[in-house]
């Protein structure tokens, strides 16, 4: 499977990138294949990971005639903190992959537009150094280890850094059976590694699907937001919930909020897309947290038709290290400009001065069958 939405063949590349598929082209011209296809692949048949995009495909806008909008204002509060638009980057594991700069270029690539970064577990950079390099709001993503002082070490250095959240990822006990990965025998190159581990907790590391089965704790249960909660200071989001159940046990365990995610399509294949997920997991919290969304933003119309679903912002992953990989970063600056100007476009199409009245009377919902999705 390609990357999405590429050009057509022989179509020339524009001097500057101008959409996320762009930017992946690009990506995957300068990356080992082997690189490209542990970002960009997802697990087994790689049907939820088609489906994240070809959902949002399907989503259809309802224009406001006369909208009367000079300059849309879309900034958002999340967790007590303005976003300067509902658009953050989520937890993508070792940035070096994708550039020699890692971590620390995306953290001052989205602190210039003054949006958020989840810095990953397994960080390239040290997630002090991130921190230095950030001038917007920092959660971290936390696994939890079957060394529970891994956990509990990562959670109270990320207080004492200057981290705002943390990010329990719930859908993880151990990764998805990534077929591409396995037919690469792919491994973690030598001079990259997991810089927020120790050397006995980074062990085999750089096999991560081996790696997650020895070192992740399989039995951990709801009550570990609490304890990360009274360890760290800070309030804990749950990633990886697509269900009402699983939202319910979640506001029920005191998070400070929801991600409606599927890992990127790489861990059930065959789970829902998240924009199919969310007015589910958003009705059953019923207002008592935020709802956020990751997987398969790729448009500021996207990013429109999410919060109109009910989410209060959204995380991208992918298009992050895409425009990494392009252009350190600059490349993720310029993804992120473009991902907030087209958002702004939208509000004003149709009709919504800020982020606050946009609502499901804004967006016909995506009904099945979805599109396919696009290949290059």
């Amino acid at each position: 499977m390609t990357a999405p939405a590429l050009r057509p063949p022989g179509a020339p590349a524009p001097a500057q990138p101008l959409t996320v598929a762009d930017f992946a082209a690009r990506a995957r011209e300068r990356l080992p294949a082997e690189v490209w296809d542990f970002i960009a692949g997802g697990a087994g048949r790689e049907r939820t990971l088609a489906a994240n995009e070809a959902v949002f495909e399907a989503a259809r806008l309802r224009p406001r005639a006369l909208p009367g909008i000079e300059e849309p204002d879309t900034s958002v509060e999340v967790l007590g903190s303005r976003w300067a638009a509902p658009v953050g980057i989520a937890p993508v594991a070792y940035h070096e992959l994708a550039h020699p700069d890692g971590e620390s270029a995306t953290a001052r690539a989205a602190g210039d537009l003054g949006l958020p970064l989840v810095v990953s577990t397994f960080s390239s950079r040290p997630l002090e150094e991130v921190a230095a390099a950030a001038t917007a709001p920092l959660w971290l993503q936390l696994y939890c280890f079957r060394d529970t002082a891994t956990t509990l070490d990562l959670a109270r250095r990320a207080r004492a850094s200057g981290y705002q959240a943390l990010v329990l990822t719930t859908d993880t006990p151990f990764t998805g059976r990534r077929l591409r990965d396995l037919r690469n025998g792919f491994r973690i190159p030598g001079h990259i590694t997991a810089a927020n581990l120790s050397e006995t907790a980074a062990a085999g590391a750089a096999t991560p699907g081996a790696h997650s089965r020895h070192a992740f704790d399989r039995s951990t249960g709801w009550s570990v937001v609490g304890r990360l909660r009274a360890e760290s200071g800070l309030p804990v989001l749950a990633k990886g919930v697509l269900t009402a159940r699983d939202a319910e046990a979640a506001v029920a365990a005191g998070v400070a909020g929801i991600v409606v995610s599927n890992h990127g399509g790489r861990q059930l294949d065959g789970a829902p897309a998240t924009l199919e997920a969310l007015p589910e997991v958003v009705a059953a919290v019923r207002g008592r947290c935020p709802v956020l969304l990751d997987g398969g933003i790729r448009t500021g119309a996207d990013v429109l038709v999410a919060l109109a679903l009910g989410a209060r912002a959204v995380l991208v992953g992918r298009p992050a290290l895409y425009a990494l990989a392009a252009d350190g970063a600059a490349g993720v600056r310029r993804m992120l400009t473009l991902l907030t100007e087209e958002f702004a476009e939208t509000m004003v199409l149709t009709g919504h001065a800020a982020p606050d009245t946009i609502g499901p009377d804004t967006v016909l919902p995506p009904v099945p069958p979805y599109p396919a999705r696009s290949h290059g």
